[in-house]
């Protein structure tokens, strides 16, 4: 199911929304969701499909979904500015590729956005 798009520096990327057992990747990688950048799409998992979460409250798998969501538009951001691959390395894979600096970003970001905003930043 179309989402709908989001602009990522330019680049329309259009939001898929599919249910687990839809998307191979899911299970082959042990993901719920991914961005595509040769295809310029960004796919997230309805978390309701996701195995173990079937019993989970509406308003957890929303968070879940949003979290998810704005994690994969932190890789497109990343893959649009040209820091997909190319970042300098200092272990085996870029910094862009570190999900755990992409997941701050995507938790923390609202945080920024409101902290910003507050103060007329943006």
């Amino acid at each position: 199911m179309e989402i709908g798009t989001v602009d990522v520096l330019g680049t329309p990327y259009r939001v898929l929304m599919k249910k687990y057992k839809e998307e191979p990747a899911f299970e082959r990688s042990s993901i719920d969701g991914y961005c595509d950048s040769h295809q310029k799409i960004i796919v997230v998992c309805d978390m309701a499909t996701y195995p173990g979460w079937e019993h989970e409250p509406t308003r957890t798998v929303r968070t879940a979904r949003k979290e998810t969501l704005r994690h994969e538009i932190v890789h497109a951001f990343l893959n649009e500015s040209g820091l997909q691959d190319s970042a300098l390395r200092f272990t085996e894979r870029a910094w862009t590729r570190n999900e755990e600096m992409v997941d701050w970003i995507a938790i923390q970001g609202p945080k920024i956005y409101k902290a910003w905003r507050d103060i007329h930043a943006v």
